[in-house]
């Protein structure tokens, strides 16, 4: 992945504006992101363009996301029930 868009990415996941979510997102895009296929990572920019409550939500119950982000949104839950992660350079 070309390192703006990496950081870019990164940027935005830990500046969602709903701080639960940017210490769970914030941290995938630090660990994850780079790692993401062209696809993913477009579902992920996706994904960050949506309301914060709702990828929230998705991520920490059991609420069905939308079928275009049920793969990177199993990915986040993976991750995120993995941690704790160490809060990033972008905190």
């Amino acid at each position: 992945m070309e390192e703006t868009r990496l950081k870019r990415l990164q940027f935005r996941a830990w500046r969602r504006g709903f701080r639960e979510a940017d210490l769970i997102l914030g941290p995938f895009a630090d660990s994850r992101a780079q790692l993401l296929t062209e696809v993913q990572t477009q579902v992920f920019e996706q994904l960050l363009d949506l309301p914060d409550h709702d990828v929230y939500g998705w991520i920490v119950s059991e609420a069905q996301p939308p079928p275009f982000a049920a793969d990177v949104i199993r990915l986040i839950r993976t991750f995120h029930a993995a941690g704790p992660h160490p809060r990033g350079l972008h905190t």
